[in-house]
């Protein structure tokens, strides 16, 4: 028997149990993302106008993807109704490219990757996030497409005429130090973005234009003098006077280059998750008058203090193109090759980020979508870990569990989706009378989490058509079928909680 046809007496068009990552569920994102929620939502939502931080315990499958697909979805309906108070989220969800950058700053061959990961410092993380941050938004004023979502939160490019000089510079330093691009050079993109903002650097090239000018100078005197035959030519004095000029007109912009090239390299030792070189970088600061860039933060120091600078320099470009908050949605922390799901290597790349400063900017949220496995250590800390942090005021989730009812409530609303008729079939609708409420609702519990729901009631819609044919098909599951599909699934289940089985 097909499953197919098993779906279509129910009224059922799609498979609603299939997928198991929310970041490739059709399902959820067409139709549930809207009308499906945990009870914890609106704790860990809050209100958009005043994006406030959460930190979020739970299990593999639980749905913390999910309900970060949920805050973004949600934001950008929020954005539609309130064009000048609009959030900006970013997705500091892809940690690879970040440690990679950051492994190959440490010195040695063969470092092990605990040894990496206690290098890692609060700073780190704002590089990070401030390198998805102005990358997305570089993207959006120039209408780049990026090649992974960083971002969201669309930004109009004709509202850049808002921004004063102050701020055109401040955007343009941020670009130079954290904005990234595969599609394009750093030093074109550079320039475009520069030339989009119609940001003028003429000021910045005068000592350029002075030593070029003295240099065409000095070669015209020569040509005039070799062309006339005069003997001051041969004269020591006059070549020592001509190579003293040609040397001081070109100190200037000499010291200024090399005073460039020093910060440069300052920020290349210090910002260890970018990718830049010295030499693109030093030519693009001298774009930029000594004034301009003097008493600017740049990330040239081991301290937050420069990164907070930057930050709220952000936060202010933000708000002059209609941003009035940040969010910050942190996931997938257990994905990085490098960590490779380690508990305790989780937990040297998160910590420095329990900061009660950090995640209680104005105007900033954090979103900690963490998994179950660093509860436990939150509860060995000592006071001094708890005073930094302030957890009990990070609108904190301990357990981001699952009842068997609510786990119900999302079979059937997914049921409900993929249903052709307006009378959508329930989840009781799928079995017969041997199986009852209380037993469904039994089973469940033990299930956990959504993704085992869907894992379990796939398997077991299968494992019930390869019970009958095409001739005598079955559309109601017995008893049976459930007890021999979820005994099996039960011992798949636990031999995947203690690391023997792949899920």
């Amino acid at each position: 028997m097909k499953i197919q046809d098993f779906l279509e007496h129910h009224g059922i068009g799609r498979n609603p149990f299939a997928e198991e990552d929310a970041k490739s569920d059709k399902v959820f994102k067409d139709h549930c993302i809207i009308n499906t929620y945990h009870p914890i939502w609106d704790k860990v939502y809050g209100d958009p106008s005043e994006p406030t931080t959460s930190v979020v315990f739970g299990e593999k499958g639980s749905g913390k993807t999910a309900i970060c697909l949920q805050i973004a979805r949600h934001v950008d309906s929020y954005n539609q109704e309130h064009p000048e108070e609009r959030v900006f989220v970013i997705h500091y969800d892809d940690f690879n490219p970040f440690l990679d950058r950051f492994r190959d700053q440490i010195p040695g061959r063969n470092v092990t990757a605990d040894k990496v990961l206690q290098q890692w410092k609060l700073w780190d993380h704002m590089d990070a996030i401030l390198t998805a941050g102005v990358t997305g938004l570089v993207d959006d004023l120039m209408e780049t497409p990026a090649t992974r979502v960083r971002t969201s939160g669309e930004v109009q490019p004709q509202l850049s005429c808002r921004l004063d000089r102050h701020q055109m510079r401040d955007l343009l330093l941020l670009a130079a130090c954290y904005d990234e691009s595969t599609q394009q050079t750093f030093l074109g993109r550079w320039n475009q973005l520069r030339k989009s903002l119609g940001f003028s650097t003429i000021k910045s090239q005068w000592q350029r234009i002075l030593g070029i000018t003295y240099s065409v100078i000095a070669l015209a005197i020569l040509f005039t003098m070799a062309v006339r035959n005069l003997e001051t030519v041969t004269n020591r004095g006059f070549w020592f006077m001509l190579l003293g000029s040609l040397a001081v007109s070109w100190t200037p912009w000499c010291w200024k280059s090399a005073q460039n090239l020093f910060r440069s390299h300052g920020i290349l030792q210090k910002m260890r998750v970018g990718n830049r070189e010295a030499g693109s970088l030093r030519k693009v600061l001298m774009q930029f008058t000594n004034d301009e860039i003097d008493s600017q933060p740049l990330p040239n120091k081991a301290s937050t203090d420069d990164r907070y600078e930057l930050l709220i320099k952000f936060q202010s470009i933000l708000k002059t193109l209609g941003f009035s908050g940040i969010l910050v949605l942190v996931d997938r922390v257990d994905e990085p090759h490098l960590i490779n799901g380690s508990a305790d290597l989780m937990k040297d790349l998160l910590w420095p980020m329990l900061d009660n400063k950090f995640l209680k900017q104005p105007g900033i949220g954090i979103k900690l979508m963490l998994p179950i496995e660093l509860a436990r250590f939150i509860e060995k800390e000592d006071r001094q870990f708890y005073q930094r942090a302030r957890l009990d005021k990070q609108n904190m989730i301990k357990s981001f569990g699952w009842t068997s009812e609510s786990l119900v409530d999302v079979a059937n609303a997914r049921l409900k989706a993929c249903s052709d008729r307006d009378d959508a079939a329930t989840l009781n609708d799928l079995f017969d009378e041997s199986v009852s409420q209380r037993r469904i609702l039994d089973a469940l519990k033990m299930l956990r989490v959504p993704r085992h729901l869907f894992k379990f009631l796939y398997q077991l819609s299968v494992d019930h058509c390869n019970s009958y044919t095409d001739q005598a098909p079955g559309f109601k599951i017995d008893s049976k079928t459930f007890e021999a599909t979820f005994a099996v699934f039960l011992r798949e289940q636990d031999a995947f909680d203690h690391g023997l089985s792949a899920g």
